[in-house]
Order: C-alpha cells, then sequence, then structure tokens
C-alpha cells in the first residue's frame, strides 16, 4: 500500500470519527419547546425573541409554536401533546386556559417532561406540576393600572373595565387588580365590568361598539392586555372619542404607543416579555440540569407614560416591543 493512499484512508477515518462526534453533539443537545398563547400579537413576537436569545446563549434547541389564535385551547393542547410525543427534554408554556392546560401539563410530567409555565397561571401545584411560573404580577400591574387611571380622574367619576376573556389566568388577576384600586377610590364607580373583548383586536372593537352608550357615559376606560386595549383605541377613534375619554390600557405594541404619543392613551402597563421568554428557557435549563430554581419568579413591569416613554428605563423595559 503506498503512502499515499495510507494517508487518504486515516484522513477519511478521521474525518468519520469527527462527523460522528458532531453528530452524537447535536443528538445530545437540549430540546426545549416554548409555547404562546398565540402567535399574532406583537407581545408574544417578543417572547420569542427571548426565548431564542437564551436558547443561543445556553446552547440548547429551541422549538416555538403554538395556536394562531388566543381562544384555540384545543390547538394549544395539541401542540403540548405533539412536543411530549417528539420527546423533547423541556416545555416552557403560556397556558391559555388555567385549567384546561393543567392535565396536558400532567401528562408531560408522567413522561418525564419537565414544565415551566410562562406569562400566565396554571392551577396546579409549582414544584409538582410544573417546575416554576415565570410571569409578571398580574394582579399588581392590574392595580397599577387602576391607580393611574383614579389619580387623572382626581379619584372620581364613571368608568368601564373591558376584560379580555374567561379562561386567561394572567388577564384575570389584572382585571381584579384594576377593581381592588377602584375599590379604594369612593368617588370612582364602575359602570361596566361584565363585558369580555375576545381573543383579537377586531373581537375587542366589536364588543367597544356595541357599548358605545357606555363609553359615552364613562370618564374612564381600562383594557387589560393588547388586543384589548387595540380594540377599543379603534373603537374610540371611529367615534371621534380617542382622547375625550381618559384610557388606560395594557401592554405596548406599536399601535399603542403610537396612541399614547398622540395623546389618546393616558397610560399603559408594560410586561417585559423579552425578559419573560428568556428567563422562561433560562429557568427550564437550570431544572434540566438538576439545579434548584425558585416556584415564582417576577418578570416586573411599568407605568409608561407619555413623559416618560423615551426614558432609558423604559426603552429597558420594552425592548424588542418598542
Amino acid at each position: 500500500m503506498s503512502i499515499k493512499l495510507l494517508g487518504k484512508i486515516l484522513m477519511a477515518g478521521a474525518f468519520a470519527t469527527v462527523l460522528t462526534a458532531n453528530t452524537n453533539a447535536a443528538d445530545t443537545k437540549l430540546k426545549i419547546a416554548v409555547i404562546p398563547k398565540g402567535t399574532t400579537h406583537v407581545f408574544w413576537k417578543s417572547v420569542e425573541a427571548g426565548a431564542k436569545k437564551a436558547g443561543a446563549e445556553f446552547g440548547v434547541e429551541i422549538f416555538w409554536k403554538g395556536p394562531l389564535k388566543e381562544d384555540d385551547r384545543a390547538g394549544q393542547i395539541q401542540v403540548v401533546e405533539q412536543f411530549v410525543s417528539d420527546g423533547v427534554n423541556g416545555i416552557v408554556l403560556a397556558p391559555l386556559d388555567s385549567q384546561a392546560l393543567l392535565a396536558p401539563v400532567q401528562s408531560a410530567g408522567d413522561s418525564k417532561i419537565k414544565t415551566v409555565i410562562i406569562d400566565s397561571g396554571l392551577d396546579g401545584t409549582p414544584g409538582k406540576d410544573f417546575a416554576s411560573f415565570v410571569a409578571t404580577d398580574n394582579k399588581a400591574a392590574g392595580k397599577l393600572g387602576g391607580q393611574h387611571l383614579a389619580k387623572l380622574l382626581g379619584g372620581k367619576g364613571k368608568v368601564v373595565l373591558l376584560r379580555y376573556q374567561e379562561g386567561s389566568a394572567s388577564t384575570s388577576a389584572r382585571e381584579a387588580g384594576f377593581l381592588e384600586a377602584m375599590a379604594e377610590n369612593p368617588g370612582i364607580s364602575v359602570i361596566s365590568k361584565d363585558q369580555y373583548a375576545g381573543a383579537t383586536s377586531s373581537s375587542a372593537k366589536d364588543r367597544a361598539m356595541n357599548m358605545l352608550d357606555t363609553l359615552k357615559e364613562a370618564d374612564g376606560i381600562f383594557a387589560p392586555n393588547e388586543s384589548s386595549a387595540a380594540g377599543m383605541l379603534l373603537a374610540l377613534e371611529d367615534n371621534g372619542l380617542a382622547g375625550k375619554k381618559t384610557f388606560v390600557g395594557f401592554d405596548a405594541s406599536e399601535m399603542l404607543l403610537q396612541g399614547l404619543d398622540k395623546g389618546e392613551i393616558m397610560g399603559l402597563v408594560a410586561q417585559n416579555p423579552t425578559k419573560m421568554g428568556y428567563l422562561g428557557v433560562k429557568t427550564m435549563v437550570a431544572v434540566l440540569k438538576g439545579e434548584k430554581v425558585d416556584t415564582k419568579i417576577d418578570t416586573g413591569c411599568a407605568l409608561i407614560t407619555k413623559e416618560n416613554m423615551n426614558t432609558p428605563e423604559i426603552k429597558e423595559v420594552l425592548g424588542n416591543n418598542k
């Protein structure tokens, strides 16, 4: 055998060894599924950016998939079940229903697949049914919005709460916090609190249009998430009421920030969705490594006004959601 031929054989063997090692490394890379409530809202695009940032930083593979709209419980359950069947190492889930998603999460646990809950609560036991809950303190955030509205109204007047949708733990907590703030102001009466916006800005606008007489009577308005606030803003604009009603919303899409800048919205309670996605994945990585994690992690929130919206502190909170 010639020396040249022997060299080629040795090189081929070395290449095969390296290829096998690289393949094995890819096979052992942790696979984490991140499942949002929906994929339409700007909020979730920021959560995705944070999750993928953490994935790159910690060397794990991120699979991002969720239902299109935030009212598709069956669709989200199917996504969870599919990832369990695929054998991912962990699931980071924003449950769109606090009860309906409990059984799928417990089933994942039976398959030795850990879950970290983000954004919205699940009616289970942290540390047992799921490893950790990474989210805004939603009740405190809703109360912050209510306190701001009460201050703007001077502690008196009539207000409207346009709720989001039943089964959503995060927005239910915000609504409860808002109503708690209203109860602390005896000069304020809540003239509507039983109307639900639904999963999209379009359905929220339709609901707001249907309660136009009530909105005309109101002095102040609160909407507890991106789509309900956007739909309310559209209805107010279409009826010449934008800027004439004291309107406080939640979340900070480009549309809502523009409304704030134009004086059509007087305050936005903003979460930090990029941070939430990042910490959700970071926490899951720690769980998979056998490290101890807190069962509840607060990602914080901030009140944005026209006066502070361009400050470094608020820009940091907005992150990819600017």
